[in-house]
């Protein structure tokens, strides 16, 4: 069996309302489809976000990327020689999200061809996640209104709340409306995507002491050295590299420099291949991991659960999985359930991301 086709699919379907945060602002999901099929007709499906703001990668180039460089020197081999793909993979550097998609892809087919789903491939250890719902940037009671709604409609209860704002007191507000309007059995976490200084995330840290938070993700960039490595040393809670760490050697210099010491996976970054790279080395060292959110859709929420219940490690913490439900619409064909604050996983052959067709060809930019 060889890989006989490689498809890159622009799309875009608007967001109910925008997810504001420090790094920028998304009001419609402008992803690319990618779709790997091989000459005995199997086809293998992932979804790719741009971030153009935080990785550098657009629309128009992952499309380039798969098109120009990545299907031409895919074409022909076995999708289950997943090492040389990589190697194909890896002679163009970054691109990581169109390379996380064609590694979903292919983990796809290979699901496919085995007959199995690809979350007990990995590691079946169980068979769904917690979920944790983002709060963007908004007043804080409209953020309390949120949260609350999500606990009582879907039965989840651990929120990331997006900070970095300035005056860093409308955050610290949001932090102290969330807790007392939320309860202490909630869990609730930070997320700056690098909108403040370290000094202002000690700051906050100080001035939110007692509300019993339990992550700072990515409080400041990680060209702060110095700075981060102080921040870490005196934070009461783990500080979470995100966007800093997309790769396994990305995880490994942020956690010798004293830069992080928990880490986010996201899939939608690093494919299945090198989440579980970077998943492993967190395991050796003894470090947290959480599944973290692309603003996926509900197929890239998909991948996230497959991975994410896989492993012991990556189901300690609740997933990010729920930010689908701000779409206006979706590509998959049978929908995701949030139920009683979980996802399960497909318990079909492969990942399960069949796509409505009719809707594709209603989202899609390039015809």
């Amino acid at each position: 069996m060889k890989i006989a086709k490689l498809e890159a699919i622009p799309y875009s379907i608007p967001y109910r309302k925008p997810l504001k945060f420090a790094s920028g602002e998304v009001e419609a999901a402008e992803h690319v489809l990618i779709r790997v099929t091989t000459d005995d007709g199997v086809t293998g499906i992932a979804d790719t976000p741009p971030r153009p703001y935080t990785y550098g990668e657009t629309q128009a180039s992952i499309v380039a990327v798969v098109d120009q460089i990545f299907g031409p020197s895919l074409l022909g081999l076995d999708p289950l020689d997943r090492e040389k793909i990589h190697a194909k993979l890896n002679r163009t550097v970054h691109n990581n999200t169109a390379k996380g998609g064609i590694d979903i892809a292919v983990w796809d087919i290979i699901g496919q061809l085995a007959g199995l789903p690809v979350s007990s491939m990995l590691g079946g250890f169980t068979d769904g996640m917690r979920v944790s719902h983002m709060l963007g940037f908004a007043e804080s009671q409209k953020l309390l209104d949120e949260a609350l709604r999500m606990r009582d409609q879907y039965g989840i209860d651990t929120f990331k709340l997006k900070v970095g704002r300035r005056p860093i007191g409308l955050d610290i507000e949001a932090c102290h409306v969330l807790r007392d309007g939320l309860g202490q059995e909630t869990e609730i976490y930070l997320d700056a995507n690098r909108g403040w200084t370290a000094n202002e995330a000690m700051e906050v840290l100080r001035q939110t002491d007692g509300l019993g938070l339990s992550l700072l993700e990515e409080p400041c960039d990680a060209k702060e050295a110095m700075s981060r490595k102080r921040l870490v040393e005196k934070s009461p809670i783990p500080v979470v590299g995100d966007e800093s760490v997309p790769t396994a050697g990305d995880v490994s210099r942020e956690l010798l420099a004293g830069g992080c010491n928990a880490i986010s996976i996201k899939t939608a970054r690093s494919g299945f291949t090198e989440a579980q790279r970077i998943l492993s080395l967190c395991e050796g060292l003894g470090v947290d991991v959480v599944i973290g959110n692309q603003i996926d859709t509900q197929i890239g929420t998909l991948a996230s659960v497959t991975f994410g219940s896989a492993f012991e490690a990556t189901t300690r913490r609740a997933g990010e999985l729920s930010n689908f439900l701000d779409m206006s619409d979706d590509l998959l064909a049978d929908p995701l359930l949030i139920q009683d604050g979980r996802i399960n996983a497909r318990e079909v052959p492969g990942v399960g991301a069949a796509i409505d067709e009719e809707k594709l060809a209603r989202y899609r930019q390039d015809q």
